[in-house]
């Protein structure tokens, strides 16, 4: 047999190889653009496994903490661990496998040392997020100058809406998205996801997930690209840039001086706490039910006198943040569950 009847016998074989490991039965299908289209990665599994794998490992850590727990729940420990073991192998080790050649090996290098020579050929393409001073001092430009500003995050909620019908089957929108009826969209919900669209392309910084997790980042790329929002005119920064701007001690910089006003469920308890130590909070409008609910809050705050506004209310926040600034000229931010943890003495200014 000559080498070239050789390289295609290896190749062939190869791909039977791959085929039998992620039957088609077991790929996932989506909804681009409105037709429906078979995802041909095998990766698409390993996506839904690590789902899969989280939420076990979720419950379980959630039945151990219970007091007393549940007596008809049993957690299958070494299924968890394997279920982990597997997830591991197949997001790192197992990649690097499909990666190399069939008489390829990589002895002395780890998953994780592979990775990193290849991102380091890569920082041409990367692209910087805004850091905490980045966005603090944006904060206290527009509030010093009287323009208006508007920081709004996208975590899994607010990215699975945007995913609806263009990303995602409103099915498999539903299954990962359970939570969402809590967070104040009802699906299926189209009217909502329009509104995120409009949110994100007028908002004027942009949080978006750090990790490269299922339902996080890659899905806001791909949200990105299903509605036509080029990602390079966005200023963006973390989803979690709330955090950060409490974990490295801006908040009382940002918030001192400043006319308050508190925005979501928990408002009046966070109004308590902030008056407490001695910030001016100007009102405080609550409560509000979700995405159907925007336009009547929207109407309630108009008729506040204040400076900067911090929102709570699930992924109407988004909306009702951009549109505090750009129909109000005034500065607000997507404030999230922090505003829980101040409220409820978790977290201290």
């Amino acid at each position: 047999m000559n080498i070239s009847r050789q390289v295609k016998k290896r190749k062939r074989t190869k791909k039977m190889r791959l085929r039998r490991r992620y039957p088609r039965r077991l790929r996932k299908r989506t909804v681009v653009r409105g037709r429906r289209a078979e995802a041909e990665s095998p990766h698409t599994e390993i996506d839904s496994a690590y789902n899969r794998g989280y939420d076990t490992g979720y419950d379980a850590a959630l039945l151990k903490g219970a007091s007393p727990p549940p007596p008809e729940t049993v957690v299958d420990e070494k299924a968890v661990a394997d279920s982990y073991a597997r997830g591991l192998y197949d997001g790192g080790e197992g990649l690097v496998d499909a990666a190399l050649g069939e008489l390829e090996v990589l002895p002395d290098l780890s998953a994780r040392e592979i990775v990193a020579a290849g991102v380091a050929q890569l920082r041409d393409k990367m692209v910087r997020l805004w850091g905490g001073q980045e966005v603090l001092d944006a904060l206290n430009g527009a509030l010093d100058a009287g323009q208006p500003l508007s920081v709004v995050r996208l975590g899994d909620g607010e990215l699975l809406t945007l995913a609806q019908d263009v990303v995602m089957a409103q099915e498999e929108v539903a299954e990962q998205g359970h939570f969402l009826g809590y967070a104040g969209v009802r699906l299926p919900d189209p009217e909502a996801r329009n509104l995120l669209v409009h949110a994100v392309r007028h908002a004027d910084i942009v949080g978006i997930p750090g990790q490269r997790l299922p339902n996080f980042q890659p899905l806001a790329f791909a949200a990105f690209r299903a509605h036509g929002i080029d990602y390079r005119e966005l200023r963006m920064t973390l989803s979690t840039i709330n955090y950060v701007l409490y974990l490295e001690g801006r908040l009382p910089e940002l918030l001192r001086g400043r006319r308050i006003l508190l925005i979501g469920n928990v408002a009046p308890a966070l109004a308590e706490v902030l008056r407490g130590r001695g910030l001016a909070v100007s009102g405080a409008v609550a409560p509000v039910r979700g995405m159907d609910d925007v336009p009547r809050v929207m109407e309630s705050i108009a008729e506040q006198d204040f400076d900067l506004a911090l929102v709570a209310a699930g992924i109407a926040a988004v909306v009702l943040t951009q549109r505090i600034a750009t129909e109000l000229g005034k500065v607000a931010i997507d404030f999230g569950h922090l505003a829980d943890a101040l409220a409820k003495g978790e977290a201290a200014l």
